[in-house]
């Protein structure tokens, strides 16, 4: 979902189910290059080449596409934490040291996806998102596991290992979120806007310790 090539040239005929894939194609791109009020369904229609009246069997209306479209981000979010946290050393075991590597993998992989996929990233949030009931498989990564629920197994090896008391875990994943998300808004939209991915990279792992002994 992260490759940024140019989508293919628009076909004059489509086989059974490709031309839903293209005009979704077509909104993320919209997204990715102005958010979520990019993605607007005739626009989608134009790229692709097909007229309005083709796209409604499968978008009936412009928040169906917007919908699809958020739910993809999601999965380019949560495929973001995946690569960080496949990227860590193999623990035999949990431990204090992996757990907190492993807050911090999803802590900086839902940075890394701010920075490099802001369209996105904002298209993401522009709406409700119910985290603790929502099963779409649409927005899961390459695991099967949402943004939300990779921050919840993180939370959760913090108990085991005894670093977050368990009577303090209820609700641990809107206060750890709201902490990275605000450094996210920072970064893309405030005063650390345009400094270099490392200094927030480093910013993004000071804050995670913040959370961690704060929880």
């Amino acid at each position: 979902m992260t490759d940024k090539t140019t989508p293919n040239p628009a076909r004059k005929t489509y086989r059974h189910g490709d031309l839903r894939r293209a005009l979704l194609d077509a909104g993320i791109a919209l997204a990715r290059e102005g958010g979520p009020s990019s993605v607007v369904l005739r626009e989608a229609t134009r790229r692709v080449g097909v007229v309005p009246n083709a796209a409604y069997r499968h978008f009936a209306s412009r928040k169906e596409l917007l919908e699809a479209v958020r739910a993809a981000a999601f999965a380019g979010l949560a495929t973001s934490m995946e690569k960080e946290l496949a990227a860590l050393p193999p623990f035999e075991q949990p431990t204090a040291e992996s757990a907190r590597a492993t807050l911090t993998a999803v802590g900086a992989g839902y940075l890394r996806f701010a920075l490099a996929e802001t369209g996105l990233f904002r298209t993401a949030f522009d709406g409700p998102f119910e985290p603790e009931t929502d099963a779409d498989p649409e927005k899961a990564g390459e695991g099967g596991m949402n943004p939300f629920q990779l921050l919840t197994n993180a939370l959760d090896d913090l108990v085991e290992v005894g670093l977050l008391p368990p009577e303090r875990r209820l609700g641990a994943e809107y206060l750890a979120w709201s902490a990275v998300h605000g450094m996210a808004m920072l970064a893309i939209d405030g005063p650390l806007y345009g400094r270099p991915p490392e200094q927030i990279g480093m910013l993004g792992q000071r804050l995670i310790g913040m959370v961690v002994n704060g929880l």
